[in-house]
């Protein structure tokens, strides 16, 4: 999509259920990838096992002993996503969210930034989605370079030692995770559960 046919503007308040709908349809294209991947680490598969063994003394079904842990797992982490991702963020220090909208005044992606928790942590995308309309076609790119500026003026305004921008990705979000490398970023770190990466960090020094 030409630079000329989109621009980045802060949400307006009619665009909340629209936005909201986007992120959710966001959180779904990735929660069944990071669900597998989580419920398939060996710790995991051991407390499932675990569960499972236990209801055989309460339940009369062995395969419901058996599946049942199996779907509350899977559920707790769809509803643990979606609460995060799948809705809006509280205000931030940094504005927004605001909303890529194409010539036609059609919103294709939402952004939302916050400052980090430390000093010199920089700024940290805490919502970044595109429509499946319109992916692959510039748009999250266009995202990110605005990001980029919004982070480098709140450090230059904040006073901090250095511009930084942290992008938190789901470990199963390939394509975002290829853009980010596309773009300059590297990954350090991220955060999860019982020795497991579920959320990769992606940084960059502006």
């Amino acid at each position: 999509m030409a630079p000329s046919h989109l621009s980045v503007r802060e949400m307006r308040e009619d665009e909340k259920p629209l936005v909201l709908e986007m992120l959710k349809a966001g959180v779904k294209d990735t929660e069944n990838r990071v669900a597998l991947h989580a419920l398939t680490r060996p710790p995991a598969l051991l407390l499932l096992a675990a569960a499972s063994s236990g209801l055989r003394f309460v339940l009369a079904s062995f395969a419901l002993a058996l599946l049942l842990p199996v779907f509350l797992a899977v559920a707790a982490v769809k509803l643990g996503l979606r609460a995060w991702w799948g809705s809006l963020p509280p205000p931030g220090g940094l504005g927004g969210p605001w909303v890529a909208v194409r010539g036609s005044g059609d919103v294709c992606g939402v952004l939302a930034l916050a400052p980090g928790t430390n000093a010199g942590d920089g700024a940290r995308v805490t919502r970044l989605s595109v429509s499946r309309w319109h992916r692959r076609r510039g748009v999250g790119r266009r995202l990110l370079a605005f990001a980029e500026s919004r982070a480098r003026a709140w450090a230059g305004g904040m006073g901090e030692p250095r511009a930084r921008l942290v992008v938190p990705v789901a470990v199963a979000a390939w394509g975002v995770a290829g853009l980010l490398e596309g773009c300059g970023y590297q990954a350090e770190g991220g955060w999860g559960c019982m020795g497991y990466t579920l959320v990769r960090e992606f940084s960059k020094d502006l």
